[in-house]
Formats: structure tokens, C-alpha cells, sequence
């Protein structure tokens, strides 16, 4: 626990998290009206919408939060895993701005958010489901398949939930097997968005994303496992 943190929580910070609150869900629900209001007239309209609420959470959390991005230099590209940390919601509602079209394992509970996930199984979300051992391995691996033949890019986050900064949990084992089935290469993400985003008074800062040498696919579960818990914790104290 920093100072800041035994002291309470600083005014500039509650006002800050009050109208970023206020912006960014307010804004959702207009937006998730929007996307439900436009899927049944066919294309991919939804999915522009889905970026524009990505984008949207950037705006917010620059203006009024005060917090910058910074990645390092990389071009996207289909046929790949990414293997990202996980920290906070920060890098899971910033996908769509940094990557297009991504195909997201997520959480099955997040896909039973009311409209909400609807849309996010529509757009592309992969529900993980671990009471179902193996069955629900094949279901996830048959839907990653089917995205990735469209040209989208897989993510994952491999430590399966959210994470304190500064912890090395063990990847789950459902990421390995999703590796070797699927035979694509793995980019790792390291990211620190912990410290600065997930807590109810948000601070301003600097968020940092790096990209890890991209890993190619059919090494062994130790090896694959070794190289990406490593990468993936790079901005880790």
C-alpha cells in the first residue's frame, strides 16, 4: 500500500473518477441502445459502434482522468494470439481501440450482462466457461476457428482474471491447450494500468503497453507457458 493509499483518497482524484463515471457509462448505455437499434438492418454498423465506445473510454480517461497511453510501435495482424496481462477492465474495454475487429476470450458471466451481451457474442466475444472442462474447450476452439477464417486477430488474457499489479499468478491451463490446438504464433502484452485504474478513485498518469517478441506456434506446454509468463510480466516491479 503507497502513502496515498494509507491517507485516503486525494479530492482531485474523486472529482476526476465522478465525472469519468458519469461520461464513460452514461455514454455506454447511449451506445449500447445504438448498437442494438442498428444490428437488425444487417452489416457490420454494430461493430463500428463498438470501436466508437472503445475510442470513447480513450477520450474519457485522457480529458478527464488525466491518464495517457503509451505502446510501443506494432502493426496488428490476423492470425495471431495475443497473450495479454491483465490488470484491470482498462485493457479489456481498450481492445477494439487498439486492435481491428478483435476476437476476445471472455469471462461466460460478462456474456450474460443484460443487451449488453448480446451484442459482444454478435461482435465476436468467446465465452470461457471453465465448469465444463474439455467440452468447453472444443466449443471455444471451434469459435476461434470460425473468427480467425474471417482475418480477426485472438485475444486472451492467459491468467484468466483480473490480476494485482506486481503479482506473477500461473497461467491458466486452458491458454496452453488453446495454443497447441490452435497452432498460431503468440505476441505476449505486458501491461501496468493496475496502479492507475483499478480502484474506485482513479489516478492520472501514464499506462504502458509492450509488446513481446512474438513466439512461433508448436512449442512445448513448458516452454510456451515459461516464454509468455515472462513477457507478459515485463512491467511488473
Amino acid at each position: 500500500m503507497s502513502r496515498h493509499d494509507a491517507a485516503g483518497p486525494r479530492l482531485p482524484d474523486v472529482l476526476r473518477s465522478l465525472a469519468f463515471y458519469g461520461a464513460f457509462y452514461g455514454g455506454t448505455v447511449l451506445l449500447v441502445i445504438v448498437a442494438l437499434a442498428v444490428m437488425p438492418l444487417g452489416g457490420n454498423r454494430y461493430r463500428q459502434v463498438v470501436r466508437v465506445w472503445s475510442s470513447w473510454h480513450r477520450t474519457c480517461t485522457r480529458v478527464l482522468l488525466g491518464i495517457c497511453v503509451e505502446a510501443e510501435p506494432f502493426t496488428p495482424r490476423p492470425g495471431v494470439l495475443y497473450a495479454i496481462k491483465h490488470e484491470s477492465f482498462f485493457e479489456a474495454i481498450d481492445l477494439p481501440h487498439m486492435y481491428p475487429l478483435p476476437v476476445v476470450f471472455a469471462k461466460e458471466q460478462l456474456l450474460r450482462i443484460p443487451l449488453w451481451g448480446a451484442i459482444g457474442m454478435r461482435y465476436g466475444l468467446i465465452a470461457v466457461d471453465r465448469s465444463r472442462g474439455a467440452s468447453a474447450l472444443r466449443a471455444m476452439l471451434a469459435e476461434a476457428r470460425r473468427w480467425t477464417a474471417d482475418g480477426r486477430p485472438l485475444i486472451i488474457f492467459p491468467e484468466g482474471t483480473r490480476v494485482s499489479h506486481g503479482t506473477r499468478p500461473a497461467l491458466q491451463a486452458g491458454f496452453a491447450g488453446l495454443y497447441k490446438m490452435l497452432g498460431l504464433p503468440v505476441v505476449p502484452v505486458a501491461v501496468d494500468s493496475g496502479p492507475l485504474y483499478h480502484r474506485l478513485w482513479k489516478r492520472s498518469g501514464t499506462i504502458r503497453y509492450r509488446f513481446g517478441e512474438e513466439i512461433p506456434p508448436g512449442l512445448p506446454r513448458e516452454d510456451i507457458e515459461a516464454r509468455v509468463h515472462a513477457a507478459i510480466n515485463a512491467l511488473n516491479p
